[in-house]
């Protein structure tokens, strides 16, 4: 007798090769210690970012977080689609004279976390399309070049906080 199959059978059929084909692959993957993805502990950290909410009519924000490579690094760029520019900046004061300067880049040591923070580095938004609202997230885009070999763009939603309004960048 003749062997025949039902087109229900041979969508089973070829469900079940393809499903064998692909649990072949993920044994053979694991077999030979190939990862699926990166493990966590090697991705770059960005811990608690946050802006300071703007007074009605501001143009200029700015944004704080800390940040963990686990590798030599620079953060060499940001950007925002609420700003019109974004910039990281140094702030020092120098005989009671407050100076704040862009950077070109920021040295992101390995393992040492690097923190933006009020009177220090931080991130810079200017021209600002809308007001930042505490409670409402920013988003930002930071650019991180791996020493010297690959360069990561890293999605950031920043928290807005009520701002003190002190000054300080």
């Amino acid at each position: 007798m003749p062997f025949a199959i039902s087109v229900g059978d041979q969508m089973t059929l070829g469900f079940r090769a393809g499903l064998s084909r692909s649990v072949a692959c993920l044994s053979l993957i694991a077999a030979v210690g190939v990862p699926l993805a990166a493990p966590a502990a090697d991705a770059i950290r960005v811990i608690e970012p946050y802006a300071r909410a703007t007074l009605p009519g501001q143009k200029v924000g700015g944004v704080y977080m800390e940040i963990v490579s686990p590798g030599d690094a620079r953060l060499t760029g940001v950007s925002s689609p609420i700003a019109g520019a974004a910039e990281v900046h140094s702030m020092t004061m120098n005989g009671g004279i407050m100076k704040m300067r862009a950077v070109a880049s920021l040295d992101l040591p390995a393992g040492r976390p690097v923190k933006l923070a009020p009177g220090g580095y931080h991130v810079m938004l200017f021209d600002l399309k809308m007001p930042l609202v505490a409670g409402e997230k920013v988003p930002l885009t930071l650019v991180i070049e791996e020493a010297g070999k690959r360069t990561h763009k890293i999605a950031v939603s920043a928290i807005v906080r009520a701002g003190d309004h002190d000054g300080r960048h």
